[in-house]
């Protein structure tokens, strides 16, 4: 097996990305810029490990230069992507990330002929954000000629880490966005819809996902609207800070002290309700002429399934051999997350 690094292995998906890939039967070195927290897990797993940041980059690219592949799970992504992103298109290695970060994806996407130059893949979204959705919106869009409509409803039973809530936190300005004509824009109206998933029918409101960018990159469908249901209740940030949304998105100082709420209470879901949660999803499109399809997917706890789905992009990698900047659906195929264990796609419902 060719050597990979995991970047970030000691936060809360990181630890759940090196678990299962030594379950796996690899060895990632693995990283970060805390020596506490990386060297208590290093001991746990028996692997290598390398304490460093990503601010030095002439150290930085001494370092990568040495692996096939680096898996970065250290977000925000708007803080950690291009460094290292940057740095493996001067070293020739592999990166692969969890990001569901818009501007992230679409950072990326500009490297592609780069990547394709120097051989090497940089593949964004290999979790949960956004393997399930990029190769259901993939797989549908084969159904029926020419679709210009996507829709695609995302539901679950979990709650965030620490890590996602602080992403959440520093695009909280983005407001809702969908994708109209080719291009990502804010609703006039905000609409909800109930969507039938294989377990129950919800109401559902647009939302920011992943999808806005990379299914219209996976497909090359203009029109694109991504759903999450509406929450019975939402994390009180706010109310146990003390510090309002308005506040901390203009005020940095607030920011910092948000996200320092954030490490502190918001710890990601237990063991339990990782092995036991089920995630859902449902997309549809439709073309000019009126003809729709639909196709729904079932799958494992979202944080589980980006821990088992980021290994096997890894091993798919290494494997395949692709090249240039894709996404997971365009790297491994629509039928790619029918290798995550449990997981059922269903074309109709009875």
């Amino acid at each position: 097996m060719k050597s990979w690094m995991i970047y970030g292995a000691y936060g809360y998906t990181g630890k759940l990305l090196s678990r299962e890939a030594k379950i796996r039967g690899h060895s990632p070195v693995l990283a970060g810029r805390s020596v506490n927290k990386l060297i208590p897990l290093a001991n746990e797993l028996d692997l290598d490990y390398i304490v460093f940041d990503l601010e030095d980059s002439k150290t930085l690219k001494n370092i990568i230069r040495d692996f096939d592949l680096i898996f970065h799970a250290a977000g925000p992504y708007k803080f950690t992507s291009a460094p290292m992103v940057k740095a493996c298109l001067k070293t020739g290695t592999n990166y692969l990330d969890i990001t569901g970060e818009l501007p992230i994806f679409e950072q990326n996407f500009e490297f592609d002929q780069q990547a394709k130059d120097i051989g090497i893949a940089i593949i964004s979204g290999v979790g949960f954000d956004v393997v399930p959705t990029d190769c259901l919106a993939k797989y549908i869009s084969e159904k029926i000629p020419n679709p210009t409509q996507l829709e695609i409803g995302i539901a679950g039973s979990s709650s965030p880490s620490a890590g996602t809530l602080k992403t959440i936190i520093e695009y909280s300005d983005l407001g809702t966005l969908i994708r109209k004509d080719g291009v990502l824009v804010h609703p006039e109206k905000i609409h909800e819809k109930k969507i039938q998933f294989s377990d129950k029918e919800r109401i559902m409101r647009p939302v920011v996902w992943g999808d806005l960018v990379t299914a219209y990159r996976s497909t090359g469908i203009p029109n694109i609207i991504t759903y999450m249901p509406i929450p019975k209740k939402s994390i009180g940030v706010g109310k146990s800070t003390g510090i309002s949304k308005e506040s901390w998105v203009s005020n940095e100082n607030q920011k910092k002290l948000v996200r320092e709420w954030i490490e502190k209470n918001v710890h990601g879901p237990d063991e339990q309700t990782r092995q036991t949660a089920r995630s859902y999803l449902w997309a549809q499109v439709t073309n000019d002429e009126g003809t729709s399809a639909q196709a729904w997917l079932e799958t494992i706890e979202s944080y589980r399934f980006t821990a088992v789905a980021g290994v096997r992009a890894v091993e798919k990698l290494f494997k395949l051999k692709s090249k240039g900047v894709l996404t997971p659906a365009l790297a491994f195929g629509a039928d790619f997350v029918l290798e995550i264990p449990d997981t059922k796609r269903f074309n109709t419902l009875t």
